[in-house]
């Protein structure tokens, strides 16, 4: 019983780990932002990304807060031993959505980038449209159903390979979060993505769905090997 105890606490303990994680890299985001596409913005699109971002702080704010209160929760559900396994299924099933190895649904938004006879999309275009959308918030991100995770590489091979598949044109890549925080950030006039890439012959077009469907991680390397990292031993 004592041995089952240890165990569940060392699984609540990553959980918990996995879950600060995510909210660090959120405001290592935010911190990474692009000061020059601020400073060319007009003033009325500054005073809307001002407080846009106010807004993402105080709800990332809100977000540690939540994580701290899960913690303690867990605390004492293990010191109880109530509810411990309801609450951990829950996080685990947590965990899996924002790891990609789960199927999920939302509000979002498609954008659909493609060739044309004078342009070409480049996985260059396909990486700064991700990082893009990761800075307004999307919780889960595809690209023609190729879920994007943080092992995810998109790179030029002769063709476009996303998580090691070749993928054409068009480019359809969906994100699920916030619509305003989304479309807002990728419509900003002269400095906003869609604007952008339209200006230098880019084909590009937004549309705002309710239900967006971003399909599991599924790769030829689903499960990550490592092979020169090892636990460390006590």
């Amino acid at each position: 019983m004592k041995k089952d105890r240890i165990v569940l606490s060392i699984i609540i303990g990553l959980v918990c780990i996995i879950l600060t994680t995510f909210i660090f890299v959120q405001f290592k985001i935010v911190e990474e932002t692009n000061i020059t596409g601020i400073e060319t913005a007009r003033e009325t699109e500054l005073q809307t990304m001002l407080s846009s971002w106010k807004t993402k702080y105080e709800e990332i704010e809100e977000k540690l807060i939540e994580t701290q209160d899960k913690i303690n929760e867990y605390k004492d559900k293990i010191e109880s031993n109530e509810q411990a396994s309801e609450l951990l299924e829950e996080e685990i099933q947590q965990t899996s959505m924002l790891v990609g190895k789960t199927d999920v649904i939302g509000e979002g938004v498609t954008i659909t980038l493609e060739d044309n006879n004078e342009k070409s999309i480049e996985a260059s275009d396909l990486r700064l449209l991700v990082n893009e959308l990761k800075l307004a918030g999307a919780e889960a991100i595809s690209i023609n159903d190729k879920r994007i995770v943080n092992m995810t590489e998109i790179v030029d091979v002769s063709a476009i390979m996303i998580n090691e598949e070749r993928v054409s044109s068009p480019y359809v890549v969906k994100a699920i979060g916030n619509q305003t925080y989304l479309s807002s950030a990728l419509s900003l006039k002269t400095s906003g993505f869609i604007d952008t890439y339209e200006k230098n012959g880019k084909t590009v077009k937004m549309t705002l769905e309710k239900n967006v469907e971003i399909y599991a991680y599924n790769s030829r390397k689903s499960q990550m090997q490592f092979k020169y990292a090892r636990e460390v031993e006590s």
